[in-house]
Order: structure tokens, then sequence, then C-alpha cells
């Protein structure tokens, strides 16, 4: 599994080390472990996790150049993707976690402990309420998130976090183009410019992944978010 690993992400032009590969190898063996009791994954077999999971998610880093000390955020992160497999590959990042749901926030924070990452925060609250506070908004170079939302909805939770000049990169399915031409009001309301849309190739699967990357270049207006399930039942058209 560990040359699995190595091989695809070299293949991506992502060369890990030994400590990263190990970490990766617990991350694996602790997300098996708690996906025993809780509803993390429904992907289970080793090979799977592995290129489905922990590739696919660094498959977006040659696309986005995250700088040292730069500032993520990872919003529905879930079993924590892709942000624990972002920064596993670039420890240096400031990382926060935001999920609604405190089982999965109480496995994350098990996993940053266990992995000894730093500068990790782990969040259990919603994105509509999280947004709306000074020490959140605006204030991220770079905002991801994976198989959260369609893309209308998923910019009202994710553009509100970046700062202005900062990246948006929404790791999509075979979808994304028809999702981003139905979301061109929201891009353009929320604050955003849409840059390209990547098709990506993950090693050794058949997987038709894309990655939408949207800068921010103007603030997002203050009522968004708008209150939290309000997006999703009425999303920006």
């Amino acid at each position: 599994m560990e040359k699995l690993l190595y091989e695809s992400c070299e293949k991506m032009g992502i060369v890990l080390n030994d400590i990263q590969i190990q970490q990766f190898m617990l991350y694996q063996k602790l997300l098996l472990q708690w996906n025993n009791n809780i509803n993390l994954t429904a992907i289970t077999e080793e090979r799977e996790v592995i290129l489905k999971h922990f590739v696919d998610c660094v498959s977006v880093i040659p696309h986005i150049t995250i700088p040292e000390q730069a500032s993520v955020i990872d919003v529905g992160t879930g079993a924590g993707f892709p942000g624990i497999p972002i920064k596993i590959v670039c420890p240096s990042i400031s990382l926060t976690l935001l999920d609604s749901l405190q089982k999965r926030v109480t496995f994350l924070k098990e996993v940053v402990s266990q992995l000894s990452l730093q500068n990790v925060n782990c969040i259990h609250e919603r994105a509509e309420y999280v947004a709306k506070e000074n020490h959140y908004r605006q204030q991220y170079d770079y905002c991801v998130s994976r198989a959260v939302a369609n893309m209308n909805v998923l910019l009202e939770y994710c553009l509100p976090f970046v700062k202005v000049g900062g990246i948006f990169a929404a790791l999509k399915g075979r979808d994304a183009q028809k999702e981003v031409e139905q979301s061109q009001k929201a891009i353009q309301l929320l604050g955003g410019e849409l840059i390209e849309i990547k098709q990506i190739e993950i090693p050794h699967t058949d997987l038709e992944h894309k990655i939408v990357l949207i800068k921010k270049i103007a603030q997002t207006p203050a009522k968004y978010p708008r209150k939290a399930g309000k997006p999703v039942k009425s999303p920006i058209q």
C-alpha cells in the first residue's frame, strides 16, 4: 500500500517522504477503525482508500501552488477530506477543518493528535454561522471542499471565508462544468471569478475528476451566507 501511495502521488508530481507515508498509513488505519462505529466512508478497501480518498484529495496541490504558512479552510470536511491529506503533504500550512457533526469532529481531533499535525483547528459548527464571525470571515488564503453540495450552494458556504485575492478550490465530479454554468450569478454575487475547470486523472482509477478554481476578487456582501438551510432550499439563481 505504501508503494501504491508513493507511486500514485509521484505521477502527479508529489514526492512523499517516509514520515508523510507513515502519516497516511496511520490515517487509513484510524479511518477504518472508527468507521466501524460512526459513518465516515463507504470506501473500506485499503487500496480504494488510498486511491479514491488520499490520492484524489492531494491531486489539487499541483494546481493551486499552496505557499508555506498559507491559511486553508476545509468546509464540510467530513472524515478530513481533502484537508488532512493536503496538510500531510504541505505541513507548514495553517488548517481549519469545519464540519457540522460532532462525532466526525471528535474523529478529526484524534487523527490530528495521532499524526502529530501542528496548526490544525477542528470546528464543530455549520458554515453558515462560522462564516459570519469576524475571526473566520474572509481570513483564508484558500478554501477547499469535496463532495459537499452543488456548486451554487457550495459557493455560498465557502466564498465568504476567502480573503480577496485568495482561491476557492472545489473538488467535483463529472457534472462540474454544468454546475459552474448554473452558478454564474452566485460566483459574481459572492465576489468570485472563475479561473478554470481542470480535468484531473487519478492514477490507477477511471474516476472523472475535476477541480474548479475560483478567485476571490471582491468582498462577499454581508448578507451571505444566509441563515442555515436557506442556501440549500433557495440556491442563488
